[in-house]
This record gives C-alpha cells, structure tokens and sequence, in this order.
C-alpha cells in the first residue's frame, strides 16, 4: 500500500503553514482532486461532506483562503437564505462557495426552494473514514504534535485493533500519553497495549 502523501499543490496554490496538516490518502484524494480542478465544477459552489475531525475544515478553508472564495461550515447551521444569497453571489462573481456538512440533500433538509433548486445542481464531495494508512499517519503525526515518536511496532498493534475513525485515532493518542506520563513508562508495545485496554479501546483478551 502506497503511504499517504502530505498535501501537495498546485503552483498557483501557495503553501500556507498549516497546509502540512492535510495528509492525502484513499480516503480522501477524490475530495483534494475535486478542489485542485475546482475551475472545472459545473456551478462556482460545492458541497463538502465527511467525518468531523476529517479535515474537511482544513481542506476547505485552505481552498477558499487561496482562491478567494466564501465558505460556510457548518453550512447547515447558517440561515437558508444566507446560504441562497452567497450562492446567487459565487455565480455572479467567480468567486467560488463552499458548504461543510455532515450530510448533503436530501439528508440535510433544506426548507427554502430556491435553495434546495440551487442545491440540487451543486456537486458534492465526500471525505470518507481513514484507510490503514491514513490512520497510522494521522496517529503518528498526532503523537509528533507532543514531541513523542511511537515505535513502528506499537503503531502497527493500534491500526491493526482499534476502531479506525477520526475521532479515535484523537482517543488513542491521549490514552497512552497519559498512561504513560501516569506509569513513567516509555513507549513500548506492552505499555501500549496497556495504556489500551485501561481506556477502553480495545478488550483485554483482544491477542487471545
């Protein structure tokens, strides 16, 4: 399996400091791409759906920050006929919108019917859950953020037996951390597996 690649972009599309914070895998590449050829959407708006604690925020906000477009995340969150207006103005402009949710329509239930039309016609791209690779490199950049190296071995145990989502790869890395700092243990594999079981992650009889 190729590794997951840190953001790379275009030559138009200047480096900003966080943009090493986006890591480009299986998982999420159709939603990265769509972006890149963003001069190609059939509307000057998209939809970005995933996971919370996706990177979906990041990506987003990296885009609009570049080419000088609007965004709103959550967008569900926002007035309809905000959202209506900002549309009709990406149209008008060039200047394209993005729209973060959880969910597209139908699931994201829009009242107003004008923008539920203009909704209608909007592409939407999807941040999917981690691959393997994606989650041991999130995980391993995570522990990086506290100046802390997890052995490979140790790496691979935690892909290969936890719940693999965003959000856990967050849980995982604080529960050894501070099993750890609480056991003035190092990081190996055994504390790991530990530090593990002790947080609920994964059940004590999980390598029977």
């Amino acid at each position: 399996m190729r590794p997951p690649d840190q953001i790379a972009l275009p030559l138009d599309w200047p480096q900003g400091s966080d943009d090493s914070r986006f890591i480009v895998s299986t998982a999420n590449e159709a939603a990265f791409d769509h972006f890149r050829r963003w001069a190609s959407w059939p509307v000057r708006a998209t939809i970005l759906t995933g996971p919370r604690r996706s990177g979906r925020s990041l990506l987003a906000r990296n885009f609009v920050a570049r080419v000088g477009g609007r965004l709103f995340d959550p967008a569900d969150a926002h007035e309809e006929e905000a959202l209506f207006h900002a549309w009709n103005q990406a149209q008008e402009t060039g200047k394209p919108l993005v729209l973060v949710a959880d969910r597209a329509p139908p699931a994201w239930q829009v009242t107003l019917p004008d923008l539920r039309t203009r909704l209608a016609v909007t592409p939407v791209v999807t941040i999917e859950q981690p691959d393997d690779a994606l989650f041991a490199s999130l995980i391993r950049r995570l522990f990086a953020d506290r100046g802390l190296h997890l052995p490979d071995e140790a790496l691979r145990y935690v892909v290969s037996r936890v719940t693999r989502d965003y959000w856990t790869a967050e849980r995982v890395v604080d529960a050894i951390d501070r099993f750890a700092i609480a056991s003035n243990a190092r990081l190996t594999l055994p504390t790991v597996r530990r530090a593990l079981i002790a947080g609920g992650l994964i059940d004590g009889g999980s390598d029977e």
